[in-house]
């Protein structure tokens, strides 16, 4: 008897030059075999499992009866157990989805190697060496396989709505697929797509540069950019919003964003107007639907062939469900807490009339958050004694705050969902690793970015069982290469437990999870955290759907750094090579279903009821290696500096 995963391994259809497909990939030694065992504690590290919880049924935004929800806790949400499949004479007996798999801790490096011989068998007959990989073994690391994309150019795409510099894209690609990448990702910009005006989308670049992604042989995430680029930390271009729905917010600046001083973020529209129909007759909700449909309707060969594989909604700034509350032009320096951004007329009214429905007409917006700039005990919002949001008003407030956001995030998925209803694509949604406070009581930044996220409550699994109604939508966490050590103790930060935090309640919640670097680095230690943040456990255990590196560059792609890069993606393959084919790793493209029922807004915050994180290991078992490796690259790199 042995384990099996429920999606048959079907044999590579495709290869790319000088990779070999998964099919033909060398064989472990059999004599390594995979002993099945029955899930237990062992006094240590569990064996390791495989496994995608049960969806949630899905949001409701009752007002005033939701709003009371946090100000009491709930239990935690029950972790169903899994299924296993078992596997006799060697037809798979097809259980209950999800596939689950148990395997003893190993890495691809513990198969014994066997040295062969140039010389005729004929002339000195030795036994046949075994295979490297016994089949099993291959399906098991197949199993630990994370596919891995790269980021593009934020100006890959000009404001011109023209294709920059296709040939050198080529050639950058190439490389790409030469290192196994398995993929880019691509922000698509409303602001220049629709440009021209309400309902005029011009297509013909971004089919171009699919194009050339097809061409070489590459997969793609493509992201509904419905954000102005420019304004966060790395935006090396300027893309607004289109022109004539700045000229709505030109007549009425209340449209945007807007901090408790009356300073306005032009980044993205306010939630505030999700259902006003003040852009030429259409309300927010509707631009995002409308592009999302003129998208499906003009890229649809792209969606049919299995080009793109994820479709990414913006949901805020950055592409991020958050607000803006820590903009670089608004002067925002790191580790600043930022500030509330509720202050629009559409907000503002929208927050008294809960109040009134909860029976407290004289309850305002916060005035006391302080500056973008300040700490937590500059404020009396945020002070750890005796803080506003310790109080019931401060509580009802950020329950809102929260709940607006979380809300807003529903209903455009919901709006993608129907758009890309029956192609062969998952939904995913950005989350924003905000870890710089994360060690003080409050967690001001998280608070004033909407993740109503404290010792007792967490701000990340309400998100997480939303996105879970949506065929299980990818939730795409950041900061995944950040480590503890490397941050400014004054900061109070986390990135690692907030990682760990993020990942689980993705995990406890029947979302699929993914992560992804927030700064570019190309060292080593950043490497190894990234593939820590993606296999917590190691081969064989719980694993992130993807990783996307940030970004394209030519440094990327210079000398050492792309020596490192290339290992890099290795390792996040679980040693093997490019894989064609996410069936065979797991994550079968199939056609989206319509999303689960609307989640009342209680339901979403029972999910607040804290649950400890999974834990992770200290280190990944796939290391691209450490100080010795570091020394060797500083000396290669004076080596090619010398010699040019």
């Amino acid at each position: 008897m042995r384990l099996t995963p429920t999606t048959p391994f079907a044999g590579a259809t495709t290869s790319r030059p000088g990779l070999f497909p998964c099919s033909t990939l060398p064989k472990r030694n059999k004599s390594l075999r995979v002993t099945p065992m029955p899930w237990r504690a062992n006094h240590g590290r569990p064996y390791n499992i495989i496994r995608h919880t049960p969806k949630p049924q899905s949001v409701d935004r009752n007002t005033a009866e939701t709003l009371r929800i946090m100000l009491r806790s709930s239990p935690a949400s029950p972790v169903k157990p899994q299924q296993w499949t078992v596997c006799r004479s060697g037809a798979a007996v097809v259980a209950s989805p999800p596939p689950v798999v148990a395997v003893a801790p190993r890495t691809v490096a513990s198969a014994p190697l066997r040295a062969l011989t140039t010389e005729s068998a004929e002339t000195h007959p030795v036994p046949e060496p075994p295979p490297l990989f016994a089949d099993d073994d291959e399906e098991t690391m197949l199993a630990s396989y994370v596919p891995v994309y790269v980021m593009l150019p934020l100006d890959v795409m000009s404001t011109e709505n023209e294709l920059e510099d296709a040939e050198g894209l080529r050639r950058q690609l190439r490389r790409l697929r030469g290192a196994g990448v398995d993929g880019v990702m691509v922000d698509v910009w409303w602001g220049i797509v629709e440009g021209a005006g309400p309902g005029r989308y011009e297509w013909r670049a971004y089919r171009e540069l699919f194009g050339v992604v097809q061409a070489e042989g590459l997969k793609l995430q493509a992201i509904m950019s419905f954000h102005a680029c420019g304004g966060n930390v790395g935006d090396a271009v300027s893309i607004p919003i289109p022109r004539w729905v700045r000229e709505v917010g030109e007549a009425d600046p209340d449209v945007f964003y807007t901090s408790p001083g009356g300073v306005r973020n032009q980044e993205y529209l306010t939630i505030g107007v999700d259902d006003k129909p003040l852009f030429h007759g259409r309300t927010a909700i509707q631009l995002y639907a409308d592009f999302m449909r003129s998208f499906r309707e003009n890229m649809a060969d792209f969606l049919d062939s299995g080009l793109i594989v994820d479709i990414e909604v913006g949901l805020g700034p950055a592409g991020e469900l958050r607000y803006p509350s820590y903009a670089e032009t608004q002067g925002w320096v790191f580790p600043g807490i930022g500030q509330f951004q509720c202050y629009d007329k559409y907000l503002a009214a929208d927050f008294k009339a809960a109040a009134a429905a909860a029976g407290h007409p004289e309850w305002d917006l916060p005035r006391d958050g302080g500056e973008v700039n300040d700490t937590p005990e500059d404020t009396g919002f945020f002070a750890a004694e005796g803080g506003t949001y310790l109080s019931e008003q401060g509580r009802f407030f950020l329950t809102w705050y929260s709940s607006r956001l979380i809300a807003h995030g529903d209903r455009v998925l919901d709006e993608a969902n129907r758009a890309f209803l029956g192609c062969p694509v998952k939904l995913a949604a950005k989350v924003s690793g905000i870890h710089w406070w994360y060690r003080h009581p409050s967690h001001a930044a998280e608070l004033d970015a909407g993740y109503y996220n404290l010792g007792g409550c967490d701000g990340y699994r309400p998100i997480a069982r939303a996105l879970a109604r949506h065929g299980g939508a990818v939730l795409n966490f950041t900061c995944a290469e950040m480590r503890d050590a490397e941050q400014p103790a004054g900061a109070l930060s986390s990135p690692e437990r907030l990682v760990r935090q993020a990942l689980s309640a993705g995990w406890r919640e029947g979302a699929e999870v993914a992560c992804e670097n927030a700064l570019s680095r190309y060292d080593r230690a950043g490497y190894n955290q990234m593939l820590l943040s993606a296999r917590p456990n190691g081969a064989g255990g719980r694993r992130v759907a993807a990783v996307t590196y940030l970004r394209l560059s030519d440094e990327l792609l210079a000398g050492n750094n792309f020596r490192i890069f290339r290992t890099f993606v290795r390792k996040m393959h679980a040693g093997l090579d490019y894989c064609p084919d996410p069936a065979r790793y797991g994550r079968p493209m199939r056609p989206l279903e319509r999303s689960a029922a609307e989640i009342p807004m209680e339901r979403l915050l029972e999910a607040t009821a804290p649950a400890p994180a999974f834990p992770f290991d200290a280190e990944t078992d796939m290391s691209v290696g450490g100080g010795l490796a570091e020394a060797i690259d500083w000396v290669i790199g004076k080596i090619e500096w010398i010699f040019g």
